[in-house]
């Protein structure tokens, strides 16, 4: 069996390489017809799909999988059109290929400046999310890029059914048909093969829990975009206008829990702690979240909040909990996300413009906000259209990883006839 995976994903990769030189100089029109027809079949085939993560949410729930896994597996009708929509971003995308900048001549006479080009073949491994094998496709067409797709067992039949639609779009438009491919086996071992051939893989982006990307981390001989977790933290400062506060801080946390964006640690400074954590105790009393504190915030809402380990300040509940500190200004605020947060995303509230400029430069994550919810931080509220990670990395990219981040640079040079002296 072992031979026979690595068989497979040897021709996955063959195919997908063959297919990036094609997709490498392919036009923007070519690329546009081919999301379009995708969308088309995506369309005649929302039944199907929709059938098919039906199984899929049934074996989940048979199998007892967490509430967080369960709704980040489900597509409804709303999630579905969603998804179209995003398609449909995309193909609105100004194509980044090809794009030139920062001609200069030199002394000798050569004109130079950079090129932008795609990467190759990107690999990706992700859990749950269905969605996420359209966004990625569509985002590696649109860029240029082959894409090796290797879904969680717990969505298999979900995104065998969207591939698909996606490889039906992708024979019409004329475009090779393995630009896009779904890995149809559960088996692990194939994540094995996939981060082990730099022969044909040329990044791998992995999107998912802990324990996935530390496995890709550490075993890949291919270089890795991580999508780590999301321990976001949103600071109410001593100059926060409450009413601003009260619903950043009740949507950042409440708005969807199985998401990376979501606010796990609220900080609020210790000047403004006696008057916010009543109130805003009060509106997640409503929604049933689950409170954890420090000493000081037990202090002022009572006994009933459960006591904060050192576990919970670096933990992403990814459901109902929250954990909650009082801090004594901006520097303790800044100093607590540092250390404990994951570097993904995390917001202050105040009116004070200095205080929010020093969170913005000191904050080490990918995406930092001023008065606004941590669930902003997500590739269609950016514009991107959509995204395919989050990443947490400084180097190749960071933040949401849209259509600039499938793209890399190269040097080129104009010439008349220039020999060098």
């Amino acid at each position: 069996m072992q031979e026979s995976i690595e068989q497979y994903m040897q021709t996955v990769g063959q195919q997908a390489r063959t297919a990036s030189r094609v997709l490498a100089g392919a036009s923007t029109q070519t690329k546009n017809n081919a999301l379009s027809a995708i969308y088309t079949a995506l369309q005649n085939s929302e039944n199907a799909i929709l059938a098919a993560n039906q199984v899929d949410m049934t074996k989940a729930h048979n199998n007892n999988l967490d509430s967080a896994l369960l709704d980040r597996l489900e597509l409804t009708p709303t999630r579905f059109k969603g998804m179209l929509q995003g398609l449909k971003d995309v193909i609105a995308l100004t194509d980044p290929i090809g794009e030139i900048t920062d001609m200069a001549f030199r002394p000798t006479g050569i004109q130079l400046g950079k090129m932008r080009v795609p990467l190759g073949v990107v690999g990706m491994i992700y859990e749950s999310r269905p969605n996420v094998t359209l966004e990625a496709a569509s985002l590696a067409l649109k860029s240029g890029n082959a894409i090796i797709l290797r879904g969680g067992s717990e969505a298999l039949e979900s995104n065998q059914a969207i591939a698909a639609a996606i490889q039906h779009g992708l024979t019409a438009a004329g475009v090779p048909e393995h630009a896009v491919q779904v890995i149809n086996t559960p088996d692990r071992a194939a994540v094995g093969q996939l981060i082990t051939m730099p022969e044909y893989v040329d990044v791998i982006v992995p999107r998912g829990g802990k324990g996935l990307i530390e496995r890709i981390t550490n075993e890949a001989r291919v270089p890795v975009i991580k999508h780590l977790d999301g321990n976001c933290h949103v600071f109410v400062e001593a100059q926060a206008d409450l009413q601003k506060a009260l619903p950043i801080a009740l949507n950042a946390k409440t708005h969807r829990y199985g998401v990376c964006n979501a606010m796990e640690t609220l900080l609020v400074d210790e000047n403004v702690a006696e008057e916010f954590l009543p109130r805003i105790a009060e509106l997640y009393a409503e929604k049933k979240v689950e409170l954890r504190g420090c000493n000081e915030t037990q202090r002022i809402l009572g006994e009933s909040i459960v006591p904060a380990t050192e576990e919970d300040w670096y933990t992403e509940y990814l459901g109902p909990i929250l954990a909650v500190k009082v801090v004594t200004g901006l520097d303790e605020a800044i100093e607590h996300i540092n250390k404990y947060g994951s570097h993904h995303t995390d917001s202050i509230i105040t009116e004070n413009f200095s205080l929010a400029r020093q969170f913005l430069a000191r904050v080490d994550s990918s995406s930092v906000m001023i008065n606004a919810s941590t669930r902003f931080a997500d590739g269609f509220e950016y514009g991107l259209g959509a995204e395919i990670g989050i990443s947490t990395d400084k180097i190749h990219a960071r933040g949401p990883v849209g259509l600039e981040g499938l793209t890399s640079q190269k040097w080129i040079v104009f010439g008349d006839g220039q020999i060098r002296q």
